[in-house]
């Protein structure tokens, strides 16, 4: 299973998602620092889910990076984040 989708699987497990959508960006990266042959380095998420309602953007933050755990946050260079409840 490449990155794109663990993360998908992830945050779908972990929130009741109205929409969520994972890009993998890293070809866009390529020559940068963090960029891996291969890629799977740098991706965007877009999730809106009402778990998130009313948290500010740290928390909303902190809470995907929670549930995508560390082990997989230490495969990712570059994760950008359109989160809103």
């Amino acid at each position: 299973m490449n990155r794109s989708a663990e993360i998908h699987e992830v945050l779908q497990g972990a929130f009741d998602a109205e929409y969520l959508e994972v890009i993998d960006e890293s070809e866009a990266h390529r020559g940068h620092a963090g960029y891996p042959e291969g890629g799977q380095s740098h991706f965007r998420v877009r999730l809106r889910t009402p778990e998130l309602r009313g948290k500010s953007r740290i928390a909303q933050h902190r809470a995907v990076h929670t549930a995508i755990g560390p082990a997989l946050m230490g495969q990712i260079h570059a994760l950008a984040l359109e989160v809103s409840g």
